[in-house]
């Protein structure tokens, strides 16, 4: 039991320090609340992140793919699209005809007249096809010089200019180990065991060693490529991480950077270049863009802030993404405020989808009129909340509030999407292809898959086969000069129909 003092200011003392305390235990038992929030919100957030389905992935695993059994999707058998796709008509059809040896009648044994074919197909895979170029130059002397000269002269007929003089590759060659390497994301090592299945015997040296020159010897190319892309009015940009082993005054657990430039998702003929660099920093993308002036559509990473002469363009996608961890950090919530932003979110996503097909102009204007009524009303929201600043949800609702001038940039041109998907997509392949080869030995290296990586994306946003386009351009290419006009060699300018 407490005794009370008589005196009345040290009983109006005692009630203030107890009162005190109180207020400090409140106030450290509001902050354990609020940790444990924070705490579970994180929970919720990585147990989704580990087991729950990702819509953005496809299954790994390859000792069960064989047993998966397939089933046709539900909205393609309402739209009624059933059966299997025919095979490409351009393929090489190989014909076997199939008759009775003796087409007599079961009932009464007359014979029986042909009333027409009936025609399936199969499809014919053979594993890879190895050959040899044999090149038998012709010599040439001169029989009057071997009479009346002291010296005769040979002459002879010259091979055809390669990109690696005296290796033993040809164009069909390098073609195929650059596409197994950067299109199929093939380690070089398994190319050589595929390579040894044949007979033939090439070091992942040699590889390597091609694939460095190949993409050496294709910059003028990207020089090109590069320039174009510069004269565009969107450019869309985003990076990711690559370790290199070898480089001067750094470690090997460094984290390098390959960067990536993209054309704008509405642009006729897309660019794409990866560009190495040994850091993340704001000089690498003033660098690589110099004086451009257009539109510059990224993510919310501050380094891109630096540039002082580009609008900028923010992603929505990414918005969505925070949001949509904010509602799977508190999954017992089935209609709360991450829901709502995802609503807003989904009804501009929705108006996308119609803008799809129309011209940049229209787009523009549907955008005005539909998107930005709903914009406005989403910030509106976003303003009035009042959520746990560190929480998931209060972080997405910081990020969004502090992109939204750039969110709103995509109102001014219908050229720019409303996110940077595209070019996220055109980075997922050398994400992919990393996990195979983990890191690259060099700088040298690094810069020759950044440019073999930008002709393999580059033809796969303009819809062209990457290995047919390395074939020609590695014929072609050797017979230049550097002074000579590449425009022609550009992956949409060059003719590839009738390629076998």
């Amino acid at each position: 039991m407490t005794d009370f003092p008589d005196d009345i200011e040290k009983l109006k003392a005692m009630l203030l320090a107890k009162d005190a305390l109180l207020q400090a235990k409140e106030e450290e038992v509001a902050a354990l609340k609020t940790q444990v929030q924070l705490l579970v919100e994180q929970l919720n957030l990585s147990k989704s992140k580990r087991f729950a389905a990702q819509s953005e992935k496809v299954a790994k695993g390859t000792f069960n793919e064989a047993e998966q059994q397939h089933t046709l999707p539900k909205s393609a058998v309402e739209r009624g699209k059933t059966g299997r796709k025919p095979l490409p008509a351009d393929l090489e059809r190989e014909v076997q005809s199939h008759t009775l040896n003796a087409p007599y009648c079961d009932c009464c044994d007359a014979p029986l007249h042909e009333c027409g074919k009936e025609v399936s197909e199969t499809l014919k895979i053979l594993p890879q096809r190895v050959s040899v170029i044999r090149h038998e130059r012709t010599k040439y002397a001169c029989r009057q010089c071997e009479q009346t000269a002291e010296t005769s002269k040979v002459i002879t007929a010259p091979k055809p200019a390669s990109m690696i003089p005296k290796s033993l590759g040809s164009a069909e060659a390098f073609a195929a180990v650059v596409t197994a390497k950067y299109v199929d994301a093939l380690p070089l090592y398994r190319q050589v065991d595929i390579l040894n299945r044949s007979g033939i015997d090439i070091s992942r040296a040699t590889l390597a060693n091609w694939c460095v020159q190949l993409g050496s010897k294709v910059q003028v190319i990207i020089d090109t490529m590069k320039a174009q892309l510069l004269q565009e009015s969107l450019i869309c940009a985003d990076e990711t991480t690559v370790q290199v082993l070898r480089e001067e005054d750094r470690q090997a657990q460094s984290k390098s950077y390959m960067w990536v430039y993209r054309s704008g998702e509405y642009t006729e003929h897309p660019v794409v270049i990866y560009a190495y660099q040994p850091s993340r920093a704001g000089a690498c993308v003033r660098e690589f863009l110099g004086d451009y002036t257009g539109y510059l559509l990224s993510d919310g990473y501050s380094a891109y802030d630096t540039l002082k002469d580009v609008t900028q363009a923010a992603c929505m996608a990414h918005v969505r993404r925070k949001f949509t961890d904010a509602q799977k950090a508190s999954p017992s919530t089935k209609a709360g405020k991450p829901e709502k932003a995802l609503t807003f979110i989904g009804k501009l996503y929705g108006i996308e989808k119609r803008a799809k097909g129309l011209s940049a102009e229209a787009r523009q204007q549907l955008r005005v009129q539909e998107s930005l009524p709903i914009l406005n009303d989403f910030k509106a929201w976003l303003d009035s909340q009042h959520v746990l600043p560190k929480g998931a949800l209060g972080k997405a609702i910081i990020y969004a509030q502090n992109q939204w001038p750039k969110l709103l940039t995509f109102l001014d041109d219908g050229h720019i999407s409303i996110d940077n998907n595209v070019t996220e997509r055109d980075i997922r392949p050398f994400t992919t292809g990393r996990k195979n080869w983990m890191f690259s030995t060099s700088v040298g290296g690094a810069k020759a898959s950044a440019n073999l990586y930008s002709l393999v994306m580059t033809c796969r946003a303009n819809d062209i086969n990457p290995y047919y386009y390395f074939r020609h351009l590695f014929t072609a290419l050797p017979t230049r000069s550097l002074a000579d006009d590449m425009t022609d060699l550009m992956p949409w300018n060059v003719e590839l129909s009738g390629i076998e």
